[in-house]
């Protein structure tokens, strides 16, 4: 699988009533430590059948960044069951990223 781009209009069905857990990204163009996660969210995709992972763009999603409360990028969020299981901010390792499943 690849990364999904999540926008206000496919948020309910790809992240809300997904039937697997959503790993989401927001992040933005210009964040150096979103580019540093970006291609390892994309080789989690890969790898994984059984989670789905969504790219937020907050510059051009900012009513879906607003909603979150994000202050500070990359911040990652798990969402399971259409409720909010874990959230981190900053760049991490791969290992550290699985472990918010």
């Amino acid at each position: 699988m690849k990364t999904t781009v999540i926008d206000k209009n496919n948020f309910k069905t790809e992240v809300l009533e997904s039937d697997k857990p959503v790993i989401l990204d927001f992040w933005a163009s210009w964040c150096g430590p979103c580019r540093m996660v970006g291609p390892v969210l994309e080789e989690i995709a890969a790898e994984r059948s059984d989670i789905k992972v969504g790219k937020i763009n907050v510059d051009e999603q900012p009513e879906l960044a607003s909603e979150f409360k994000i202050m500070s990028i990359p911040t990652l969020m798990v969402v399971k069951d259409g409720k909010v299981a874990n959230k981190a901010v900053g760049a991490m390792p791969k290992d550290q990223i699985l472990e918010l499943l």
